[in-house]
């Protein structure tokens, strides 16, 4: 049985940057408070929490005082630097570059489009931690839509101003925003200010994952149960061969899946280290 790793898989810059940072740190101190999981894989969070991680919510942040907090590659509103500040607490933030980009392009024209009654629309996941904090450069004036049902709550008579969380799919952008502009009246759609805020590193696993999945007889994809990116490009696997399963480690695997002449491919979502990945691959061979 011949077995592969996707090269392509596994961190995206983002989180790779946030975990060195956390590693970094607690090479250096041995304790550090993280504001939510650094990673939506419970296998990374475990292991960093052996090496001294504490994960803290919002509400044990409010009680923390004189510590040092790391700000995790999704990024945080502008409450929690001010929070901070109050509460002596030393920030060590691993914002993803790209998140904060777009952060100062939400606030930027949420600015403008309060000028003009307008409304600032981002497509994206309620309640995900990266929306959380694109909302709350808006003073949480934004409006978070992802289904039908969303889109009600715009009005279609203002000026819009449309963004996406970084990790959605690009199909997923265009299908919303061409039904936000059929609902626009036809003399207000020049007011409608769209802005692809996509990342591409993301994004474009989609299409690779899709042709990886087709060279192999059987596909195990790895991946935290809480990553919707985990979630999306399992879908992506699934549709392409059928002998695709979702795992979120070696003790997950059923032998049966596999026959002695099979080529397996591994791959992973953006959440997924890479020495798991590794791990499953020993797991394999030792079949």
């Amino acid at each position: 049985m011949i077995v592969d790793i996707d090269q392509k898989s596994g961190y995206c810059f983002g989180v790779e940057f946030a975990i060195q940072m956390a590693e970094d740190e607690l090479d250096d101190s041995g304790t550090l408070y993280c504001l939510g999981d650094i990673v939506h894989n419970d296998m990374e969070v475990e292991r960093l929490a052996a090496k001294g991680l504490q994960v803290i919510d919002r509400d044990e942040l409010q009680d923390l005082r004189d510590c040092k907090v790391l700000i995790r590659a999704h990024g945080e509103p502008p409450e929690t630097y001010q929070l901070a500040l109050k509460n002596n607490i030393e920030l060590i933030d691993a914002s993803c570059p790209v998140v904060l980009k777009l952060q100062n392009r939400v606030r930027n024209a949420h600015e403008k489009q309060r000028e003009q009654t307008g409304q600032t629309i981002i497509y994206g996941k309620q309640g995900h931690a990266e929306v959380i904090g694109l909302t709350g450069q808006t003073q949480n004036e934004a409006i978070v839509v992802m289904t039908d049902e969303d889109l009600d709550k715009i009005d279609y008579s203002k000026p819009i101003s449309l963004f996406s969380q970084t990790t959605k799919s690009t199909k997923g952008f265009a299908e919303i925003t061409n039904k936000i502009k059929s609902r626009i009246p036809t003399e207000l759609q020049d007011s409608f200010d769209v802005n692809d805020s996509i990342c591409r590193q993301v994004s474009n696993r989609d299409p690779h994952l899709a042709v990886f999945a087709q060279n192999y007889d059987v596909v195990v994809f790895i991946s935290g149960k809480k990553s919707s990116n985990g979630k999306a490009l399992y879908g992506v696997c699934k549709a392409n061969n059928e002998r695709s399963y979702f795992v979120e480690n070696e003790s997950e695997i059923d032998p049966g899946w596999f026959k002695p002449t099979d080529r397996v491919g591994i791959c992973g979502a953006t959440s997924t280290p890479t020495w798991l990945m590794e791990r499953v691959k020993g797991y394999l061979e030792s079949l």
